[in-house]
Parts: C-alpha cells; sequence; structure tokens
C-alpha cells in the first residue's frame, strides 16, 4: 500500500490484514489483504456491497471481533504509530475508549433499551475521567445540546424508545464523541433513516470533524451519502481493498470496473428518469473466492489474465490506487475486452 502523499505520517494504518472466521461451512476468509490509512482530520469513507468486508474491518480496528470464531491470520494495525494488533485486546480496547470511537449502524441496540440515554453518556465520565456523578451528569447533558437534541436537559431523562430515529442516532454520536476521540468510526450511520434526516446526520458528523480536527471512517454503501463529507474514499469487493484515492478522483475516473459499476448504479439528478445500469451477478461467497481477480465473473471487461493472475493493489496516478490489470483503460473509457 502506498500511503497518500498529504498523510505522511497516517493517524492510523492497516496493512495486508488478513481475517478468518469458523462457521458450521468451515473456515472462510473474511478479508484478504486489506490495505488503507487515513490521516489526523482527514475523513475516509469504505465503499461496497453489502459482504464486502467493510464492518469486520472497522471490527478488527476496534478489537470488537467475536473471540472464538475470528483468527487476524497476518497483517498489522497501526494506531499513532503503535501495533494494536499485537496488543492485548484490554489495552485496545482502552484506546478504543478514549482514542477511538464508533457509532454503530443500529441505533436502538447501540443503547441499553432501560437506561436513560443521560446515564448513559455519564457514565463514560465517571468510568473513564472519574468525574463526579454531577459533573458527569453537566457534561451528558452538553453533549446532547451539542448534537443538536432540543431540549436536552428534559430530554437527557428519557429512554432509548422514547425518541426519533434520527434523534436516537444523535445521542448515539454524543456517547462517541464525549470522550473527544481523535477517531471516529461511522459504520452505516444513516441506515434506515429517511433521505431528509441522512442529510443532517451527515451534515452533523462533518461538522462535528471539523470542529474537533479529528479523523473519521465512514462505512458506507451509499456513494451519495459521502460525497460531500469524504475527502478519500476506499472502494471494497470480497474482502479487499480494489480501488483507494482522493474522492473526486475516484468519482470522476474510476480506475476499476466495480468502482465503474457502482457509479452507473447511482441515479443522476440532471437525468431524471434514465434507465440505470446494474452490476450483473452476486458478490462470490467467502467459501468460494474464484481465482484470479474476485470481480472477473461480474466484470463486463475480464480478459483471461483476469481468471487466473490475482491483481495487485498498485498505483495509476498521483496518490490513486486500482487493484486491476486494465485501471489504465478503465479510466480512460476504453473497451478493454478480448478473446477469452
Amino acid at each position: 500500500m502506498v500511503a497518500p502523499p498529504h498523510a505522511p505520517h497516517p493517524l492510523l494504518t492497516v496493512d495486508d490484514l488478513v481475517v478468518s472466521f469458523d462457521g458450521p461451512l468451515g473456515t472462510y476468509r473474511a478479508l484478504n489483504g486489506v490495505s488503507f490509512s487515513v490521516g489526523a482530520g482527514e475523513t475516509l469513507a469504505i465503499l461496497g456491497e453489502s459482504g464486502s468486508g467493510k464492518s469486520v474491518t472497522v471490527r478488527a480496528v476496534m478489537a470488537l471481533l467475536p473471540r472464538h470464531s475470528a483468527t487476524i491470520e497476518r497483517g498489522t494495525i497501526r494506531y499513532d504509530g503503535e501495533e494494536l494488533s499485537a496488543l492485548p485486546v484490554r489495552r485496545t480496547r482502552e484506546l478504543s475508549a478514549t482514542e477511538m470511537a464508533m457509532v454503530f449502524q443500529d441505533s436502538l441496540t447501540a443503547l441499553n433499551p432501560v437506561v436513560r440515554v443521560g446515564q448513559q453518556i455519564a457514565e463514560l465520565f465517571r468510568v473513564r475521567q472519574r468525574t463526579s456523578r454531577r459533573e458527569a451528569w453537566r457534561r451528558a447533558v452538553a453533549g446532547l445540546e451539542r448534537v443538536g437534541i432540543p431540549n436536552a436537559a428534559r430530554r437527557a431523562h428519557d429512554y432509548p424508545h422514547q425518541f426519533s430515529g434520527g434523534m436516537r442516532q444523535r445521542v448515539v454520536i454524543a456517547m462517541a464523541l464525549a470522550l473527544r476521540p481523535r477517531l471516529l468510526i461511522a459504520d452505516e450511520p444513516t441506515t434506515a433513516l429517511d433521505v431528509t434526516v441522512q442529510a443532517q446526520i451527515m451534515d452533523l458528523l462533518r461538522e462535528l470533524r471539523e470542529a474537533d480536527g479529528m479523523a473519521m471512517i465512514l462505512i458506507t454503501h451509499d456513494l451519495g451519502v459521502v460525497a460531500d463529507v469524504a475527502d478519500r474514499v476506499a472502494v471494497m469487493y470480497a474482502g479487499t481493498v480494489v480501488e483507494s484515492g482522493p474522492l473526486r478522483t475516484v468519482y470522476d475516473a474510476p480506475a476499476h470496473p466495480y468502482t465503474r459499476g457502482l457509479m452507473a448504479s447511482v441515479p443522476a439528478p440532471d437525468r431524471p428518469g434514465e434507465r440505470l445500469t446494474p452490476i450483473e451477478g452476486m458478490p462470490p461467497s467467502p467459501l468460494a473466492t474464484p481465482a484470479g481477480c474476485p470481480f472477473h465473473p461480474r466484470c463486463p471487461v475480464a480478459r483471461a489474465d483476469c481468471r487466473t493472475d490475482r491483481p495487485a493493489l498498485r498505483v495509476v496516478a498521483a496518490g490513486h490506487e486500482a487493484a486491476c490489470h486494465y485501471a489504465e483503460e478503465v479510466m480512460a473509457g476504453v473497451d478493454v475486452r478480448g478473446a477469452a
């Protein structure tokens, strides 16, 4: 992996991460050589279909993989120069509670249904910073006010089910930001929210990131959600990163056929009613990942070597990487199909 030129000392670097799971049908790899980095104050969006490995990647970073079924086979996870994968889980989770924080995609299950939301936030200050009960409650209310909860002093006494989906997600964000982390990971933060509320949540995350100067990783399958928020993107497919680079560069000139397919499946505001072009087929099962490029069974430009030789992630332009034998041609929009 080549670090982006504007982030010579990334806050978080994941390199060649391989994670496997033991399941009833056997052992399979959920991640197969994932590499990316994010610098201080930067927002990285990790994109891809369901099952591409996005959530497993960030759960590995946060030491939230199931102990009895998941194994990190190889790779490094380095946070601010410290190798996390070599640390005891307890130490990594200490960092996860203070230096790093996560917004989970289901706000209802992320919160304790029988504890008032103010108490859930206040507990962070009581346990991690040893503050008094009164001070912890004051900070909890201030955190709710910061994320735009109306009448925060009163609503802090309410239970999670008394909030709408959008307001409940704001509560989860308030909890994640309570201890002012340097890195925020948001895993599908707008899932199940309507379009208007999605925009509000993304605007809120952007404003809070700018105010605190923190780094942020956004996990999503929705390219439109991150278009105005992310600095860089990493596109995942079948447990690996197939393309990464500055957001505008990747969106304007995708170098991998999968990324191009994702872009073609997004409605264009200036062409209402235009028929979308779906990506044919289904992602491969992790129990039977095809040889060569994992995307070749669905790729409209696959050639014979794509079926046998796995392409490595390589530089195709300044700060822009892609794992495709014909990346330059794909960027140029050339039809590279040939005899199999």
